[in-house]
């Protein structure tokens, strides 16, 4: 799939208060004692999640979720606990009913053989165990054979390595034409998050550092490494070096700059001594193929970084990251050490994901749509994806009616505005062809195996697509991931069937409840159509300027101001929301909740909407979108979302959304004064 889809809906991060600091995160136990259970009313809203002595005006996101903040914490082996991680749960507890149900006998090179095989054999630790290093040993000697930096980009072509480097190759939709793939090369290479956490000079990214340089020396000292500290100094240095070149998050969203078609013969320009035909040709990529680069002066100063570092240093970076990115495979010694470090001491989690959720996390990324296919027969009920698709067109008909009333808007760029709206496919459900996968083999009794040979048969996949039409049909999430996303170059959204369950979706609720909820998530999606990003691609898909200069200047104004105002978000002592990372997933709420609301009011046909439980319909639409954002979260893992996630922190998808929707002012009477409350000018309205 391209990888310029939307990030998808899952923001990272939680608290925080609306223009000051915030209190320090809610304390979190190191296991999840039992939580009081929800109130959830007949037509679908928790009722007891409500905190009545927070004023609506004050903080929108404390009023609806407060209570259950308070009363919740985050279990042991998460980063995070809301809203989608226990819908996640429910998909995990699903697909492994759905796994461990297969026959051991099921007919070979069938799904449900791969499938059970892949599984029994990620838990077969005592297998593990006894291999040892013996299967990741041809790829290490691999690494340390080679002598020279051509033999090293070779090297970093390889498929069943699948090296982590200072630069990735991969195949990806050609943005200036939908109907052909284009092989992108970006930056790539850091172990860290972000380039912040190797350039930013205070105490809590200085002491990760030197915890990061402790974790790489022990784990190359696991592998017998007997100078492992001086490769673990040589392994940082490099990295370091290489987030100096790197574009920041916010300069990486920009499609027109990250569009820089070349030939093998201009690659060869930009970094004439670097062995692009080694390396595209271990890729198997062909040198007539269409070359995207990607952040341009950033590829082409790693390249030539590459050079100037010692290929012993490279070995040992390799060699590290080789094990890392394996450990999940490898002894239960190399797998601790790495939670140790990526997830207890930068993420905050405190204990391992149990090692039957860690395999339905592996099979859903090499063999997600068998498990997919299987999935959707068993959870997925048909009359479901009808009331979603008939959601999804009223949304649509709400957002034409915005755009034929935009007063800023020229009749030119209104039209074609109207006609990518027109054009917008949704994809509900499942995919209406699964992937085949009868080329991957799976051994039963050889987890580093499968997941090595499954790494092979995706790329080879990949690249076989250039020279294929494009498919239109594909999906790039499996229908168990509890998630969405808008495609700009198929102008197209999608919405995985896990994700159309409660509290997102429910037949049987209050229509004011689903369209807070599902309405809110497909209006988002349908919003990054015409956000920052998204609104540089026409009905086809095709990345070019349609906008009259006039529409684009106006534009330009509004999402500034709302750029401004989530700047002024604090997260943490010295941490805000970055506005410009997030403008576009913000443009997204915004606009996906304003016209959610106006399809809420279509679908109830000039009916007055009747008064639950004290609430008006109104009131109910806003806190059914306030639900869906609650979210607890670990100070580490807070820290690296708001530095490289392009979302929002949840209670500011929330509170930051509502302040500029003139109805959410009506139905909660909030007045000046109301810390949330702007003055109706001071409201951005985009969409």
């Amino acid at each position: 799939m391209s990888e310029r889809l939307s990030a998808g809906l899952l923001g990272i991060a939680v608290l925080g208060a609306v223009g000051c600091s915030q209190p320090p995160p809610r304390p979190s136990a190191p296991q999840a004692p039992p939580t009081p259970p929800a109130q959830i009313a007949p037509w679908g809203l928790d009722l007891a999640a409500r905190d009545s002595s927070v004023k609506p005006g004050d903080d929108f996101y404390g009023y609806a979720d407060g209570h259950w903040l308070d009363t919740h914490q985050i279990p042991s082996d998460r980063t995070r606990w809301g809203s989608f991680d226990e819908l996640g749960e429910r998909s995990h507890d699903q697909v492994r009913s759905i796994v461990e149900a297969l026959p051991d006998g099921a007919p070979a090179a069938s799904n449900e053989q791969k499938v059970g095989d892949y599984y029994r054999s990620y838990l077969d630790t005592e297998a593990i165990e006894r291999l040892g290093l013996t299967p990741a040993q041809a790829a290490l000697d691999a690494i340390g054979d080679a002598r020279t930096h051509k033999q090293l980009a070779r090297l970093m072509g390889r498929a069943d390595l699948a090296l982590k480097a200072p630069l990735r190759v991969g195949i990806n939709l050609d943005q200036k034409d939908p109907d052909r793939y284009a092989v992108t090369i970006t930056q790539s290479g850091l172990g860290l998050p972000d380039r912040d956490y190797y350039l930013k000079g205070d105490s809590v990214y200085a002491n990760l550092r030197t915890q990061y340089l402790a974790h790489i020396t022990r784990l190359l000292a696991l592998a017998g490494d007997h100078d492992a500290a001086r490769e673990a100094h040589a392994v940082l240095e490099i990295e370091t070096r290489i987030a100096k070149l790197h574009w920041p998050a916010a300069k990486r969203r920009e499609r027109d700059l990250t569009w820089n078609p070349r030939t093998l013969a201009e690659l060869d320009q930009l970094a004439p001594r670097f062995s692009w035909n080694l390396l595209l040709s271990s890729e198997g990529v062909d040198a007539q193929a269409q070359f995207v680069v990607r952040e341009l002066n950033a590829v082409q100063d790693l390249a030539q970084l590459f050079l100037k570092i010692p290929v012993d240093d490279w070995r040992a970076y390799f060699r590290y990251h080789y094990l890392a990115d394996h450990a999940e495979v490898l002894p239960k010694a190399f797998d601790e050490e790495r939670f140790d470090f990526y997830e207890r001491t930068l993420r905050g989690q405190q204990a391992q994901k149990d090692r039957w959720k860690r395999a339905v996390d592996a099979l859903d990324e090499d063999l997600g749509e068998a498990v997919g296919e299987l999935y959707v027969q068993r959870y997925f009920p048909p009359a479901s994806r009808q009331q979603v698709l008939a959601l999804v067109e009223n949304l649509r008909a709400s957002y034409a009616a915005h755009i034929e009333q935009l007063p800023w808007m020229t009749p030119e760029t209104r039209q074609v505005a109207l006609e990518k709206l027109a054009a917008f496919h949704p994809k509900i459900g499942y995919p209406e062809r699964w992937r085949d996968y009868s080329g991957l083999s799976i051994v039963r009794g050889d987890a580093f195996g499968n997941l090595t040979r499954a790494r092979v048969f995706e790329w080879q996949r990949q690249v076989r697509r250039l020279k294929e039409p494009t498919d239109r049909g594909e999906w790039g999430m499996t229908p168990q991931t509890i998630n969405a996303y808008y495609n700009p170059t198929f102008n197209e959204v999608v919405f995985p069937a896990a994700i159309l369950q409660p509290p997102f979706f429910d037949p049987g609720a209050d229509p004011a409840v689903n369209y807070g909820g599902i309405g809110a998530v497909i209006g988002h999606e349908m919003g990054h159509g015409f956000d920052d990003q998204g609104s540089k691609s026409d009905a086809r898909g095709v990345l070019h300027v349609w906008w009259q200069q006039a529409d684009t200047e106006a534009f330009r104004k509004r999402v500034d101001r709302l750029a401004a105002q989530y700047d002024e978000f604090v997260v943490l002592p010295g941490l805000n929301v970055n506005g410009r990372l997030t403008l576009g997933e913000n443009i997204g709420d915004l606009g996906g909740l304003s016209v959610a609301y106006d399809a809420y009011h279509r679908s109830l046909s000039g009916a007055a909407p009747p008064v639950l439980d004290g609430l008006t319909g109104d009131q109910r639409f806003f806190l059914s979108y306030a639900q869906i954002w609650r979210s607890l979260y670990r100070e580490q893992q807070l820290r690296s979302q708001v530095l490289s996630n392009p979302h929002s922190p949840p209670k500011f998808r929330v509170n930051g959304v509502v302040r500029n929707v003139d109805a959410w002012y009506a139905a909660f009477a909030v007045q000046p004064g109301d810390k949330l409350y702007l003055p109706a000018d001071a409201r951005v309205r985009i969409w």
